[in-house]
């Protein structure tokens, strides 16, 4: 039997040192996130409750109310992120369902006792059925004419409080009672905490829908319509859920507000909120949950940024009036052209872009320069015995002669490329 010819092993060179990149990337390795959605996102549930925590106990009252007003908007603007970023549904009149949720708590305030959590709660679900009551036709709309639909809804939905003024108190709206606080807690940082919770548990739940099959159906009728209903989607009951999920938010974040102004009234909710919200979640990175918190607290801050500019430029009244939306429409301007997918997008590439710089390049097999495939190490076959990789020198070839079967196969082929012409 003939044996396999080896060769001296030389001495053994020393293991190359690891790059620097390989440490961060095994670091990354051991703090991946949990890969179960739900586990995933109670993580950033709690880590978002105990950052709010400690800005809130280190701010003033005033700082706290305008903290509770980024979570007001964080809620509407996730809502609405579902319906555009997800779904691709546009709408403009986002503040015609916040002022649903806004009259209902008052009203349920006025007439009933259900306390804060039921109040909150029938706020959503009030303003959820409004939203699906015109989704149903607005599921037969494309984008331009569903914006117009949405836009005529903001602007005729607010002269019911005029017309049924002993319903909805006329011009004076009518007034809120906010949640009395605990202890020697002030009432602006309690109200503060239930916004945030509020808006942490919203956007908690709106994450998960978003990785099930109803995110799933979104994605797909915001791509392709046709194709969607082909795969078995109900193309129109998914729109109309989309979009009482979105009015659902909006009525929540309705009520939310009216808890911290007192009031609720038209003035409340004037059209160019409507317009603003849509602004805000585009400058935050449409369909973008985490990029709400950056639309919100632009809607928030741009006013107060607005204002003390007007009174550093000596502006009369009238002109810092709309000093606030003209300077929001030129961030937005500005911030479309730096970062198209919102700041979120752009935080995400510059995230990208510093983790390559810092970790290196991820590795990346070999390939066949010819064809692109990955190259794999040829593999010598030793006759009668299992496969063996070659080494750093040349592979062994087996002796024919040992495998009778081998030895004819290969006479065989040998006289047919003889025999071409």
């Amino acid at each position: 039997m003939t044996g396999i010819p080896t060769r001296p092993i030389a001495d053994a060179a020393p293991a190359p040192a690891a790059p620097p990149s390989a440490g961060f990337r095994a670091l990354a390795g051991r703090l991946r996130l949990p890969s179960q959605p739900l586990v995933r996102h109670l993580l950033f549930f709690v880590l978002g409750a105990v950052f709010f925590y400690v800005v809130t106990v280190n701010v003033g009252a005033y700082n706290d109310y305008q903290i509770g007003e980024i979570a007001v908007y964080a809620v509407v603007l996730g809502g609405l992120s579902i319906l555009t970023g997800l779904n691709g549904q546009f709408s403009l009149g986002h503040g015609a369902f916040m002022i649903i949720g806004a009259y209902t708590l008052a009203l349920l305030q006025l007439h009933t006792h259900v306390g804060i959590v039921g109040e909150l709660v029938l706020a959503a679900v009030v303003a959820a059925g409004a939203g699906a009551v015109l989704g149903i036709p607005a599921a037969r709309l494309s984008a331009p004419y569903l914006a117009g639909v949405t836009l005529m809804l903001a602007l005729g939905l607010p002269q019911l409080s005029a017309q049924y003024g002993s319903v909805f108190g006329g011009e004076q709206g009518l007034t809120t009672t906010p949640p009395v606080a605990p202890g020697s807690l002030s009432a602006e940082r309690w109200l503060a905490w239930i916004q945030l919770f509020c808006a942490l548990v919203v956007l908690v739940l709106l994450a998960n829908l978003v990785r099930s099959r109803f995110g799933r159906a979104f994605r797909a009728v915001r791509d392709d319509e046709i194709a969607a209903a082909v795969s078995g989607i109900h193309v129109a009951r998914t729109k109309v859920l989309a979009f009482a999920v979105s009015a659902g938010c909006a009525g929540l974040g309705g009520a939310l507000l009216v808890l911290s102004t007192g009031v609720v009234n038209v003035g409340e909710f004037p059209l160019s909120l409507s317009i603003g919200l849509l602004a805000a979640m585009v400058l935050g990175g449409a369909g973008s949950l985490v990029g709400v918190w950056w639309g919100a607290v632009a809607l928030v801050y741009m006013s107060t940024w607005s204002t003390s500019l007007s009174q550093h430029l000596s502006l009369g009244t009238s002109a810092a009036a709309y000093l606030s939306d003209a300077f929001f429409g030129v961030v937005l301007i500005v911030a479309m052209l730096a970062a198209p997918t919102g700041i979120q997008g752009g935080l995400r590439w510059i995230g990208r872009r510093l983790w390559r710089a810092v970790a290196g390049p991820s590795p990346r097999p070999p390939t066949d320069g010819r064809t692109g495939a990955v190259a794999t190490a040829p593999v010598a076959l030793t006759p009668g015995g299992p496969a063996v990789a070659p080494g750093n020198g040349p592979s062994p070839s087996p002796d024919p002669t040992a495998d009778p079967a081998r030895a004819t196969t290969r006479l065989d082929l040998e006289t047919k490329e003889r025999s071409r012409p």
